[in-house]
């Protein structure tokens, strides 16, 4: 097909310079993509202010009005139509365009809004008599005028895309915009602990409702982050999760994770940061996911906090026009960063369980028939009572209960029966403990065989016929740097001329492989995510199985030295808290919960 001439006339098409209207449209465009994008950018602008206050208004899912009011610094009356400018920034001198310690730079988000809506900017500094006003609507700047307000500025968007009706169109539902401004404010807030935000819907005229609020916090900064967290991700995260601070190659990493046995159905519950600024990045989240695949099934996802600080000149954020990218010097020290991090406060948090667990155990409780007391012969067949050691606890029927049996202070207790030949029973200072004894053994054993892996490192086999790959020059470029680590696992490559690749040593523990097959997957995921973790999760696939093979199976009695000494075996070993899937091994209840079952509190 002809592509059809720009020019109807048929002469030679002339180049144009478009006006500042079109142009600031075009940048609309890229800047605002929705009315979320709207308010990221103004909240951010408040937030370069030194603002310690944010208040965010929306009505209509932001199409009709976005205002934002912030406390801070604000804009002198002189400057405030050089604000609505076109690359106009009080952020960067322009001298150096990786050294960025703000969040907005561009000088793009306020001229940008007013080519596509009505806008108006109220703003007062420290000193000024008075506050000054300015307003653009549809790129139509007005002169600036007196108006009353105290220190700080108020940005007022109306009729979002009024100038550009088609944008309209690609819009969502009012709810499915208000929560992503939501999500927006969220965000920032997180990273700005230290700052009170409000976001409030006015659809309905007057006041409207607040539907998110954040009170500023005070103290350290874990303390603070933690505070906020509570605040947005609810208490459960903070009593089920870890504190991370760790640094590595310049970069540091601090905030907080979740468990593996406080987990959601998608990826949704992710909060990542570099240096400050709020970021959705294919290569960090694919590091959290890498750091919890050994905990975790496929169908669960992390809940994580991370802030990541750097030099800013290690780190690119003028990649994106939204600034929702960034690109690492060296994204490799950045992954290992998170996955070590990660990795390291897992391990730091043992055999811990979340306490969500308990507390789904004990909603699965329901009094639907009354507890009659049993003679000794009906006592069910599948309790078998611990007696090696600890003093069984027998029924009196005329009213004497013997000795209670000595507590100990050990975190999972003591063990006291077992049941239906699955389960242990301990009893701890202030409750009591239920272990899945075959997956709490499959744990120790997967964690036993990796660790003789990490010392002994994979064995491999050498192929009778050794297999040759023909890559791209890119496939081949990539696989090359990433052959210490392949050899590592077992897999010994080399270069065979040209892009092709021949494979001689495969890992042992695999068995027999496609070479073919496993080498283009390795390329596939290099060329994802910039690293391979494609043989190191086969291997530990199989590690895992052979750890299920070779765990305690349900339905084999264990006698109370077996029972006790897989509890303690637990304690001391990193992430026996839960299975290889991610599901707990044990649940913990407190006595004062049990209690509140039987009505005695």
């Amino acid at each position: 097909m002809n592509k059809p001439s720009p020019n109807i006339m048929g002469s030679r098409p002339q180049i144009k310079q478009l006006d500042d209207a079109a142009a600031n449209r075009i940048a609309a465009g890229e800047v605002v993509e929705r009315p979320s994008s709207a308010v990221k950018e103004l909240v951010e602008n408040a937030l370069d202010a030194d603002a310690k206050r944010v208040d965010v208004a929306y009505a209509d899912g932001g199409k009709t009005l976005i205002r934002v009011v912030d406390d801070g610094l604000g804009i002198a009356h002189d400057q405030l139509q050089l604000a609505l400018s076109r690359h106009a920034t009080s952020k960067i001198d322009g001298s150096d365009l990786l050294n960025i310690h703000t969040f907005g730079f561009r000088g793009e988000a306020l001229p940008s809004l007013g080519a596509v809506g009505r806008l108006t900017i109220t703003s007062r500094i420290e000193g000024a008599d008075s506050a000054a006003e300015i307003s653009v609507n549809g790129g139509q700047v007005l002169p600036v005028k007196p108006a009353a307000r105290g220190v700080g500025t108020t940005v007022e968007l109306n009729d979002l895309f009024h100038a550009t009706p088609a944008r309209l169109k690609f819009l969502r539902t009012d709810r499915a915009e208000s929560q992503a401004i939501t999500d927006v404010v969220k965000r920032l807030a997180m990273s700005e602990p230290y700052v009170g935000f409000t976001l409030r819907d006015i659809s309905g005229g007057g006041q409207g409702r607040v539907t998110f609020r954040a009170d500023a916090q005070s103290g350290d900064l874990f303390d603070a982050v933690l505070g906020r967290l509570r605040s947005i991700l609810a208490s459960e995260f903070a009593e089920n999760s870890v504190r991370l601070d760790f640094e590595r190659e310049g970069l540091s990493l601090h905030g907080y994770a979740s468990l593996p046995t406080y987990s959601r159905g998608a990826a949704i519950g992710q909060y990542l940061f570099v240096n400050g600024r709020p970021v959705k990045d294919r290569l960090l989240l694919g590091a959290v996911r890498g750091a919890y695949f050994d905990f975790l099934s496929r169908d669960r996802h992390p809940v994580v906090a991370l802030f990541i600080e750097c030099d800013p000149t290690l780190v690119d954020v003028n990649v994106h026009p939204a600034k929702a990218e960034v690109r690492f010097r060296d994204p490799a020290a950045a992954r290992t960063l998170i996955v070590s991090g990660l990795r390291h406060a897992l391990t730091g948090a043992g055999h811990r369980a979340s306490t969500t667990v308990a507390d789904a155990t004990l909603g699965a409780f329901r009094p639907e028939t009354p507890v009659y007391q049993m003679d000794q012969q009906s006592r069910p067949a599948a309790f078998t009572p611990v007696q090696s050691g600890f003093a069984e606890v027998q029924t009196d029927y005329s009213g004497r209960v013997e000795e209670a049996p000595v507590e100990v202070d050990a975190p999972l207790g003591a063990a006291r029966a077992q049941v239906h030949e699955n389960y242990i029973i301990a009893q701890t200072k202030d409750g009591m403990v239920i272990v899945d004894q075959h997956a709490a053994h499959e744990r120790l054993v997967y964690e036993k065989l990796k660790a003789q892996m990490a010392v002994n490192g994979v064995a491999s086999q050498a192929l009778l016929l050794p297999e040759v790959v023909e890559l791209s020059e890119n496939e081949r470029l990539a696989l090359i740097e990433a052959l210490p680590t392949l050899t590592k696992f077992g897999l010994v490559i080399e270069e065979f001329g040209g892009n092709a690749v021949c494979v001689r040593e495969t890992p042992a523990i695999l068995g027999e492989v496609n070479a073919i097959n496993l080498v283009r997957d390795i390329c596939d995921e290099l060329s994802d995510q910039d690293n391979t973790q494609t043989v190191q999760d086969q291997i530990e696939a199989i590690l895992s199985r052979v750890a299920c093979h070779g765990s305690i199976r349900s339905g084999r009695r264990m006698q109370a030295e077996e029972m006790n000494a897989l509890l303690r075996k637990m304690e001391a070993t990193p992430h026996s808290g839960q299975c290889n899937h991610g599901r707990p091994t044990y649940v913990e209840l407190k006595l004062a919960d049990i209690e509140r079952l039987f009505g005695r509190t």
